[in-house]
């Protein structure tokens, strides 16, 4: 396609705003009114907070008043691309919310104990320390954001007409995936293990430590090879935002698996396939660096795979 066509204009332009933009002003006013009422009992951080919901919604009105200028697949692109970026503000909140509750990890660490016999978290990268399994892993990890962009722009290029089910199939994984994030705390073992100590968690044992994370955000350090490129990024994103919140199921793996569906939709087998190997290193990435349990990355494939088919039927009734 001629980039020229990236201004051309729509021919039958949205007047209104878009059914992703839609969703994300109901969970921002569902997630305000769950602030107000834990406002009760516990302090907020407000200032942050409200920022993240006032940065929204003046994304959402400026970009729909600037595709009513120039309707074309350049703005309808940004309207989208813009409520990713802000997916890195959205993601702290998830912690603001859920540490009000009682930590759930010794639950979830017991069924890993019981299903594998082990915590592969903890073994994964002890087993293989080699820089090639290292970076390797990483280097699906970090191709998060990579595989997202890549669907979004060949939809756009190839499949416009399906360019705003795309999105809203997209972005609203990404919320429910943090709502239930926000009413299930569970830190992920990097944090988890920290608490209670590698050593007891080790030998089988795995206390209820309640509210620790409330006010305490220490966590291991990143395993595996400490000199490459892919362990540095992965480092920088770590601590970008991350906090002990958003373990079960682990999104990374959900939303990738939704996009797969996306990119299997779109009949483009080279996409799906040319995507499939960074999915699987990151499926195994999630674990070797500890964000996750392994029956986090299980949950998501199941969870992203129900989410996909759930937004798609919600996207068709809604039109």
């Amino acid at each position: 396609m001629d980039l020229k066509q990236l201004i051309a204009r729509d021919e039958q332009p949205r007047q209104g705003l878009l059914t992703f933009e839609w969703l994300i002003i109901v969970y921002l006013v569902f997630t305000f009114l769950l602030m107000l009422f834990y406002s009760r009992s516990h302090e907020l951080h407000w200032a942050s907070m409200l920022a993240v919901r006032g940065e929204t919604l003046v994304w959402i009105f400026g970009l729909w008043g600037f595709y009513q200028l120039l309707p074309c697949r350049l703005t309808m692109f940004l309207r989208a691309v813009v409520q990713l970026s802000l997916l890195g503000l959205w993601y702290p909140d998830t912690y603001e919310l859920n540490r009000v509750l009682p930590n759930l990890d010794h639950i979830f660490a017991q069924w890993e104990q019981s299903l594998f016999g082990c915590q592969p978290a903890l073994l994964f990268s002890q087993k293989f320390p080699e820089p090639l399994v290292s970076e390797l892993v990483k280097l699906g990890y970090e191709s998060y954001y990579v595989i997202m962009v890549a669907v979004m722009i060949y939809y756009l290029f190839k499949r416009y007409a399906d360019f705003e089910r795309m999105a809203f199939i997209m972005l609203g994984s990404f919320y429910l995936f943090y709502l239930v994030f926000i009413f299930l705390p569970v830190a992920g073992p990097q944090f988890y293990y920290c608490a209670v100590g590698v050593d007891q968690i080790a030998q089988g044992i795995f206390p209820n430590i309640g509210h620790y994370f409330e006010n305490n955000t220490d966590c291991l350090p990143i395993p595996g090879w400490q000199d490459g490129l892919f362990h540095q990024l992965t480092i920088i994103s770590h601590d970008a935002g991350e906090r002990p919140t958003a373990a079960f199921p682990s999104s990374h793996v959900g939303v990738t698996t939704v996009l797969l569906w996306l990119a299997w939709q779109a009949r483009s087998r080279r996409l799906f396939f040319s995507l499939l190997p960074l999915a699987i290193l990151m499926f195994f990435g999630t674990f070797y660096i500890l964000a996750h349990y392994a029956i986090d990355a299980i949950a998501g494939v199941f969870v992203g795979t129900l989410y996909y088919f759930l937004l798609r039927y919600v996207y068709k009734k809604s039109r």
